[in-house]
């Protein structure tokens, strides 16, 4: 994630700030990628949201309009678990915005996003997340540090984030977009497989029998069908440069902006060796590695034609 200015003083801000350090509202707008004067979001005062109102929005921001469910509000930890949530939302769709996804010269079909919770009035409820027919259901539940880290414990995970979320149910969104394209089709077929086999018995028979991670899957999810090999991938791929573009912004990694980066060979490189080095940072203070995976040849393979696919402008 870049760094950013005050539009009336030239402050130095971060993303997700509604204020500068001398009290000017700041509102982010995902076309230009800058704060400017604009008008709120409905969402800003409940939620935080410090998105630009869209014109087309009926006065919520382009992130805010995408949300067709939310939890009830009315419950303890709800608005929390949802500000939280929609925080995620905002910082992958402005990364995903730089390659040209979901702008204003962007035509092509939008995610819906349903954010429920677990407590409801009626009781606890069994959340699935996911991604069905353009819809990406998240359970705001995991915006809680202690829930989310209790579920990476249970699933043997080494890492679960709600940017991690976002990042993997909306690489299957827009798997849907990009399978528009019969080259791409044949293209991710030669690499991930058959998306045509039966996804439930895949799922099935993954949990039964966890595969595990290797030069050709980043994750042991990966292995369970081709469609989970490339959202794990797409999110990977997402994690690495915006790492990579988070360590230019504060000025500890040099070279061109890592989403213009035409090279997925180059990007991978800056962005494993960057986190390898803070790795050794974290170990000095016995905390964990920021990037724990291994990279292997067949994994790369997969990343560059996932960073083929996604660098793009304009609609598909």
């Amino acid at each position: 994630m870049q760094v950013f200015h005050c539009p009336e003083c030239n402050a130095q801000v971060w993303f997700d700030n509604l204020a500068c350090p001398n009290g000017h509202p700041l509102h982010f707008d995902p076309d230009t990628q800058a704060m400017v004067p604009a008008t709120d979001c409905n969402w800003r005062a409940q939620i935080g949201c410090n998105w630009a109102a869209d014109p087309a929005g009926d006065g919520y921001c382009r992130s805010c309009s995408m949300t067709r469910t939310v939890p009830d509000l009315g419950l303890d930890d709800n608005i929390r678990d949802l500000a939280a949530t929609e925080a995620a939302k905002r910082w992958v769709l402005a990364g995903l915005h730089r390659w040209g996804w979901f702008g204003f010269a962007d035509t092509g079909a939008r995610p819906v996003f349903d954010l429920v919770a677990e407590k409801t009035s009626d009781g606890p409820a069994q959340i699935t997340m996911g991604h069905a027919d353009g819809v990406v259901t998240i359970n705001v539940a995991e915006a809680s540090r202690a829930v989310r880290e209790a579920r990476r414990e249970d699933l043997a995970e080494p890492y679960r984030t709600m940017i991690g979320h976002m990042r993997h149910e909306l690489a299957h969104f827009l798997f849907v977009r990009l399978a528009e394209d019969p080259q791409f089709l044949q293209d991710f077929r030669a690499l991930f497989g058959d998306e045509t086999q039966d996804y439930g018995a895949a799922l099935q028979a993954h949990y039964e029998n966890p595969g595990q991670a290797g030069p050709d899957f980043i994750t042991s999810y990966a292995t369970a069908h081709p469609h989970e090999d490339w959202a794990e991938t797409v999110a990977h791929l997402l994690h690495l440069t915006d790492l990579a573009d988070s360590g230019c912004a504060v000025g500890l990694l040099d070279g061109q902006d890592p989403y213009a980066e035409p090279s997925t060979k180059e990007l991978i490189h800056r962005a494993a060796d960057f986190a390898m080095r803070v790795n050794h940072v974290n170990r000095a203070l016995d905390l964990p590695d920021l990037y724990p995976f291994v990279l292997g040849e067949g994994v790369r393979e997969k990343l560059t034609l996932a960073h083929k696919s996604l660098r793009r402008v304009g609609p598909v």
